[in-house]
């Protein structure tokens, strides 16, 4: 088998990994119903992937992969920190909801620390990334003074509670604009001062 074709019979178990998963959740696939779905042997397939767990880590490796360079294509030469990080934001919320069905899977049948090496990888990247917004936009004069690595576990945290409440409770999705919105902006008006501000402010003048 040339590399070529190694790479196009590779992407071809992944896609047909992707339809089963999605369809019978991990443990109801079978690593024979993959081989059928992508038209090989069983034995062919276990040239590729030792077992259904090292084709699973595969796939969300991949999948991983996938929304890094979508973030880094679609951030190249964006050089205002608001719509970086509105960006950032709704990649990442769109691109769960396109892959909801391999997250399903992943999050209720091998649990959330399924493939946590590669999870962790991908999350200092992502925090990276948030981190260097942060402080362009800080000292840009777009965003206020903050905590940068404090706001970006907030950003971050907020992120992976889209993808928990997809598993759990579907009715508390946002929408990427909300989310956008209310970490750019806020509760509170622009002249308002924090509720504890104005109560000490009022002790000061009795």
């Amino acid at each position: 088998m040339n590399r070529r074709s190694g790479i196009d019979s590779k992407s071809n178990i992944l896609n047909a990994a992707l339809k089963i998963f999605s369809e019978y959740g991990y443990r109801g696939a079978s690593m024979r119903m993959i081989a059928h779905n992508a038209k090989i042997s069983v034995g062919g397939l276990y040239i590729h992937f030792k077992n259904k767990e090292e084709l699973c880590l595969t796939l969300m490796k991949k999948r991983l992969g996938d929304l890094s360079q979508e973030l880094k294509k679609a951030l190249e030469g964006v050089k205002n920190p608001v719509e970086a990080i509105t960006l950032f934001i709704t990649i990442n919320l769109e691109y769960a909801k396109r892959h909801k069905e391999l997250i399903l899977t992943q999050s209720k049948e091998r649990g959330f620390t399924f493939g946590l090496g590669l999870k962790r990888s991908f999350f200092k990247k992502q925090r990276t990334l948030i981190e260097e917004i942060l402080k362009k936009g800080i000292d840009s004069g777009d965003f206020s003074e903050c905590d940068v690595k404090e706001t970006t576990k907030i950003i971050m945290g907020t992120l992976r509670g889209f993808v928990l409440s997809m598993v759990v409770d579907a009715y508390n999705l946002f929408t990427p604009e909300e989310c956008s919105k209310l970490i750019l902006y806020g509760l509170l008006r622009r002249n308002d001062k924090p509720a504890n501000e104005k109560t000490n402010e009022f002790k000061g003048r009795s």
